[in-house]
This record gives C-alpha cells, sequence and structure tokens, in this order.
C-alpha cells in the first residue's frame, strides 16, 4: 500500500514538474514549435519576428557559413529548423557544375516539349529538376547531412513541382523506361500519353521524398537524434489549377513524413475562378477550400500540419492590395479550429526590407508602411496563443467534395481533344455553390478513404470523375460501404472524357469497365452507366447527374438544379436537418471573433457583433461595441467579455511579444520585443488606472515618445513605443 501511495506521489510530482517546466519554458519565451518562419538570411534586428521557431534556409557560406547562420539565431533564443526546395534551388549549382562529383548534370533539369530548360526564377542559374539518383544522392549527402551535423533535429523538403508542361528531357525518357517497362510516349500525343506522364512526375518525387526523408531519421538516429521531416507545399487545388504534379495527399501515410506546411497565401488563392459564369478573384474563398484541402490530408492521419500566411506575395502590387488579401486568407486558416500550428510568414527580409508599390495606379515602390507592419505584427502575434478549439464553425455541417491525386494527371498546357477544365471548373463547379451560400464544404482525400477518421463528418459525398480519376479500385470498397451504412453520393459526370480510357487498373488485369465509375456503380448494386435518377444502395443513396460540375458555375445560375437536389438529398436521405443558406460565417476560438461576409450570395445584408471588442485588424487597436462587416470582408476580433479572469493583468493584444510576466498586488511589469523600425503598439488589461507607466530599454533608460491613453469601458491601457529586439520594459505601477 505505501509503495502504491509512493509511485502515486512519484507521478503526481513527475506531472507537476513537467507543467512547471512548461510554463517556466513559456514564461522564458522559449521553446514550443507553434509558430514558425522561414528565413535564409542571419538573424537581424528589422527581422525579429520572435516566433518559436526559425526555419533556416539552405546550406550556403556566403558572407558567413550556414554553421553561423544557424547559431545566429540560435543566440537570440529560436529553435532552429532546416529547409530546402527538393525540385529547385539557387545553392545546388555545384551539382550542375560538376563540383560536387566531376560530373556535371544540367541534363537534369525540366525540359518542355520545345526542347527549353524551365527555370526557376527569372535568373536562368538553376532548373527544376527531375528527381535523379544521383541528385538525390547530393541532397542528402551534401545538404541534409550538414544540417542534422549542425544539431538541427526538423527538416523541411519543399515544393516538390514537376510542371505538367515538362516530360521531354532526356533523363525523364529514362525513367519512364523504368517505371512504365516500355518506351517514352510524348505527353502532347494523346490524353492517355498525359496521364501516364503526370503518373509518373508524381510517383517519382513520391520516392524522392521517402528516399530523403528515410535518410534524415536513419543518419539523426545514428547520432542519437530524433529528426522529424515535413514537406512545405502548395494545396492540391493550386497545382491542379497551375498544372504542377506533387504527391500530396499520398504522402501523409507514409512513415518518414511528420507533416505539411500548407503554403496557401494571396499568390495561390488570388487565382481567378468561375462561379455564376464569371471568372475573377475570389481569395477568401479560394483560401477556405485550399486551407480544407489540406487540412483534409492530415486529419485522418494524425500528422502535423502548420498553415501558412504570408503578408505579401511574389507579384509585385501595392501595400493596399496586399493588406486586403492577407486579412481574407488569415482569416480563412483560423476557420480551421483543429489546426493551431503556423508559419506566420516567409522570407521576413522581403517583407520589412521589401519595396512595393504605394498605390494600385502609383510607379513609386516604397518600404513596409507603418499602420501595415503594426498590424501584421498585432495578427502575427495573436497566433502564438492561438487556442485549438472544439467549437465549430456556423453553417449546416456535412458536405464534403471528393478529392484525389489525379486532378493533376489530367492538366496539360496545350488543349486536349474531348475535354476542357478551364480554371478547375469541374472542381469548383462543386465547391463554391455551398460555400458561397454559407455551407462550410469540407474537402474529402480518396487517398484516405481507408481511414475510418476520414468519413465522420461526412453526410453528402459530391463526387465526380470529369476531372480525376481513381488510382485504386480499393478506395471504391470504402466508398461503396460508407454508402451503403447509409451515406449519399451526388456524382456528376458525364463521363465522356477521354481519360476514362486511360491504361489504368479498371481495363486491366481482369477488369473490363469503359469507365471507372462502372466500377463503384457495380459495388452499389446498380446498373453500368446509368441514367440520370436517385438509387438506393443499402441504407444510403447515390444520386447521379449527367452534368460535368463544370456545368454549375461557367452559365449564370446553372447551380440550381445542383444546389436542389443536394439540399433534398440532405434533407430527406441525411440526419442532418435543415441545410441552412446565409451569407456568412462566424466561429468563437478562446477569446477571439471571426468574421467571414460573402459577396455573390444569398443576401447583402452585413454582420453585425455587439459587445466590447479590440479589433485586431485596425493597426490602432480601437475598442468597439460593435463591429458591422460588410459583405465582400472579414473581422478579426478580441472579444473582451470572454477573457476568464478579468483581474488578472494582462497584455490582450501587441504588436510585440511579451515575455517575463511579474505581478504583484501593486504592480504589473513584462518585457516586450519586435522588430526595428516599428511601432510596438499593445493593449493591456488593468484591474485598475495604472497611477503611473514606466517604460524602459533593454538598458535601463526611459523611452522618449511612448504614449499611453487609458479605456474605462474596456479597463484597458493603450501603449505605443518604438520596438526593439533587445527587449522594452513595461511597469504598471497600480
Amino acid at each position: 500500500m505505501k509503495f502504491k501511495i509512493f509511485v502515486y506521489y512519484f507521478l503526481l510530482l513527475t506531472l507537476v514538474s513537467c507543467y512547471s517546466k512548461k510554463a517556466m519554458l513559456q514564461e522564458e519565451g522559449l521553446k514550443t514549435e507553434k509558430t514558425t518562419f522561414q528565413t535564409s538570411g542571419p538573424w537581424k534586428p528589422v527581422t525579429d519576428v520572435r516566433s518559436d521557431v526559425a526555419i533556416i534556409y539552405g546550406v550556403d557560406d556566403e558572407g558567413m557559413t550556414f554553421e553561423q547562420r544557424v547559431q545566429s539565431w540560435r543566440d537570440r533564443g529560436y529553435t532552429t529548423h532546416f529547409m530546402t526546395g527538393i525540385a529547385w534551388g539557387g545553392r545546388y549549382k555545384p551539382y550542375f557544375d560538376g563540383e560536387w562529383d566531376g560530373q556535371k548534370h544540367w541534363d537534369a533539369g525540366q525540359v518542355n516539349r520545345q526542347g527549353d530548360t524551365l527555370w526557376h526564377g527569372d535568373g536562368r542559374t538553376t532548373p527544376y529538376f527531375v528527381p535523379t539518383e544521383s541528385f538525390l544522392k547530393y541532397l542528402k549527402e551534401v545538404h541534409i547531412k550538414r544540417a542534422i551535423d549542425a544539431g538541427i533535429d526538423a527538416i523541411y523538403l519543399e515544393e516538390p513541382e514537376f510542371w505538367a508542361k515538362a516530360g521531354y528531357s532526356e533523363s525523364f525518357k529514362k525513367e519512364w523506361a523504368k517505371y512504365y517497362g516500355f518506351d517514352w510516349r510524348p505527353q502532347h500525343t494523346s490524353p492517355e500519353n498525359t496521364y501516364l506522364s503526370n503518373k509518373l512526375k508524381y510517383h517519382m518525387y513520391y520516392h524522392a521524398l521517402d528516399e530523403c526523408f528515410t535518410y534524415a531519421k536513419e543518419y539523426g538516429k545514428s547520432k542519437g537524434m530524433n529528426v522529424r521531416c515535413y514537406v512545405p507545399t502548395h494545396s492540391l487545388i493550386n497545382y491542379a489549377q497551375w498544372m504542377i504534379v506533387s504527391p500530396e495527399a499520398s504522402l501523409a501515410s507514409l512513415s518518414s513524413v511528420d507533416g505539411y506546411i500548407a503554403q496557401v497565401w494571396t499568390g495561390t488563392s488570388s487565382e481567378p475562378n468561375y462561379f455564376n459564369g464569371e471568372i475573377k478573384e475570389r481569395v477568401f474563398e479560394t483560401a477556405y477550400l485550399e486551407y480544407g484541402c489540406m487540412e483534409a490530408m492530415t486529419a485522418p492521419t494524425g500528422r502535423k500540419m502548420f498553415f501558412l500566411t504570408d503578408p505579401i506575395e511574389d507579384r509585385h502590387f501595392d501595400w493596399a492590395y496586399y493588406k486586403k488579401n492577407y486579412q481574407a486568407t488569415f482569416t480563412a486558416q483560423l476557420l480551421f479550429p483543429n489546426i493551431d500550428n503556423y508559419e506566420v510568414m516567409p522570407w521576413p527580409d522581403r517583407i520589412y526590407q521589401g519595396l512595393y508599390y504605394s498605390g494600385a495606379n502609383s510607379d513609386k515602390k516604397e518600404g513596409i508602411p507603418r499602420f501595415y507592419s503594426t498590424q501584421m505584427q498585432v495578427m502575427v502575434n495573436t497566433l502564438n496563443e492561438m487556442p485549438f478549439s472544439k467549437n465549430e464553425i456556423t453553417g449546416s455541417k456535412g458536405i464534403s467534395v471528393l478529392m484525389a491525386n489525379s486532378l493533376m494527371f489530367q492538366r496539360a498546357p496545350e488543349p486536349i481533344n474531348g475535354y476542357d477544365d478551364p480554371q478547375l471548373s469541374n472542381f469548383y463547379g462543386e465547391a463554391l455553390p455551398f460555400l458561397k451560400r454559407g455551407v462550410p464544404v469540407k474537402t474529402l482525400h480518396i487517398e484516405n478513404a481507408a481511414y475510418p477518421e476520414t468519413w465522420k463528418d461526412t453526410k453528402v459525398l459530391l463526387m465526380s470523375y470529369s476531372n480525376m480519376k481513381p488510382l485504386s479500385e480499393d478506395a471504391h470498397a470504402h466508398i461503396a460501404q460508407w454508402v451503403k451504412d447509409g451515406g449519399v453520393i451526388v456524382y456528376s459526370s458525364r463521363d465522356t472524357d477521354p481519360f476514362q480510357t486511360v491504361q489504368e487498373w479498371w481495363n486491366q488485369n481482369g477488369n473490363n469497365f469503359k469507365r471507372p465509375a462502372d466500377h463503384l456503380f457495380q459495388l452499389l448494386g446498380i446498373e453500368e452507366n446509368p441514367k440520370e435518377g436517385g438509387y438506393t444502395c443499402g441504407k444510403g443513396t447515390i444520386y447521379v447527374i449527367r452534368k460535368d460540375p463544370k456545368e454549375f458555375v461557367l452559365t449564370k445560375d446553372g447551380d440550381r438544379e445542383l444546389v436542389a437536389i443536394v439540399k433534398k438529398m440532405y434533407e430527406e436521405k441525411t440526419n442532418g436537418g435543415q441545410l441552412e443558406f446565409k451569407n456568412n460565417f462566424y466561429l468563437e476560438r478562446g477569446f477571439f471573433d471571426l468574421v467571414a461576409v460573402l459577396d455573390e450570395s444569398v443576401s447583402k445584408e452585413p454582420y453585425l457583433l455587439q459587445g466590447l471588442f479590440i479589433d485586431l485588424f485596425d493597426p490602432k487597436l480601437p475598442v468597439l461595441t460593435q463591429k458591422m462587416v460588410d459583405p465582400g470582408s472579414q473581422a478579426y476580433l478580441l472579444n473582451i467579455n470572454r477573457i476568464e479572469d478579468k483581474t488578472k493583468s494582462q497584455v490582450l493584444a501587441a504588436a510585440s511579444r511579451t515575455t517575463n510576466e511579474k505581478r504583484t498586488k501593486n504592480s504589473y511589469s513584462f518585457t516586450t520585443k519586435g522588430p526595428l523600425n516599428t511601432t510596438g503598439i499593445m493593449r493591456v488589461l488593468l484591474p485598475v488606472v495604472p497611477k503611473s507607466t514606466i517604460i524602459k530599454d533593454a538598458e535601463g533608460k526611459e523611452l522618449k515618445g511612448t504614449t499611453w491613453q487609458w479605456d474605462e469601458k474596456s479597463k484597458t491601457c493603450l501603449l505605443s513605443f518604438e520596438n526593439n529586439p533587445d527587449g522594452v520594459h513595461v511597469l504598471f505601477n497600480l
């Protein structure tokens, strides 16, 4: 009995110790890995972002060694990770020039039909690669090994990208013969060859990542390290739209892959799409679908996911354009309460030190305006505290769109006879009609069909094989069983596109189906190539619409039939209740409120919030009692009324990161750090009006030019001062 009591108290003390250690680390601003950013440069005072992790890009020794670059960030309290490109990168020139193994490898570049090498960037110094065995050997031995030798235990190999227009190099032709067992066929000569070419590109980078990550883990293990491996990648939606092939969802089942960074930002989400017969940018909607697509890849497998946003983008626009779209993508990412890890920005050097247009019609370029850097830093710092939440976004749940990696296989830069899918309209034709009506549509990856977790939130599955094909018949067995158990499919496809007859499992090895869908129909017990209408399958239903989904969005009001059928199926065949249509989304997440109001929707009504809020999209951090959100815009608010302990002094919102908080009966103090040349605005909750406020620099000298203002209704003090990465010390005497 005494032994049991001893064990109980030992475990209790251990838990308390672990908790205390975690609390201590957080108090010192140290080390969770919740927020990250990537940089190719050393630490600088103007780019001291104050996230948890600095991901160091490349092993270059320009100006200083790679190890010195890494140490410069460690010296400032950062955990350091490593990233490099697996499909491109200027730091690989020694490989191409023959400095590594004495052989030049310029033939390893991706080549288009015209015989031109596809270059990354404008400098024509490095091509996009065909991931040959020699290149992977170089990447492992020269880059990955060096990073691990520097003590880094997290490796990111970003953007495994093979262009759909590539596939004509000698190195690719050799890989074709090796993979398929017959000679290379030029992809432009038939739909089947397009499909086979893109499928091979997909498998090559699937193999490349697995090989590199397996090496990283084994080499790390030999040094007593647990090396984690991540893939920063665009969404499947974006790659398919930009005609790039990448492994995407299949990687989530690899034991060598620990997670992803979802690379979603203005550059991807501003790609125009069709809805109601009109093509234009729909940044919030596209970003929401992109993030949802990425979340769905890992949700059933438990892999870690970082969501990325970027306050600017690769293309040069004006600051107002960046700000509007940053707010849209930022809101979209936070509407997924099951994700709470973030890459807060890539490339801080180009954000804080780059020059962009001062206005939409101006030729003048300027650095980041103070109002924008202040707002951005407030937003970024909230991510350090963003909670995982069990709350759900408002709207009728349970409608999902089926996706497959083969969305990328039917994409080609040249017209394909008998096939046309403008701006990926066969995907958006299923998703946008419901998203625009305030239904939080999810995506479901066919590659994850075997995981029971995949199906838990789906009542109606929107499905089409017009723009993709199933890569395995096993997936159909899981889909069919889900329907027989009570699920509902609305299948929209004419099934007449030329990719229906490519050499694949449904017409090989004893299978003689003319269309892949016919295999699923057979499993569901209905006729081959069924006519339009509803069919009962066990406890479930499949409704067949003999239109391609693109027809729902390419013409005005083209989605009415689809919406009516899905509404009927949802309300009569599932337990989902009434399918609600509205023009907004709302989510409570901790003490944050998120709102997005849609244009092109069921109404033009604004969304009104009433209460007591701090507006986190306003660099002045005003306190509001109501907020009106108009169609086509978003809001990000801190709800003061939901703060649990309003008697506790605390920083509520700040354009800097706060550590070393100390509270006594008569005082509250802390240290806060932020990039040089930026404004350190913050709103602080206090139990009483402070008798005095003392703000000093790291050397203990009182700062000049500081301001503070008390707001009685919110019991908050608004401070403003110049940020400093060495720290600003704030003391409130209460």
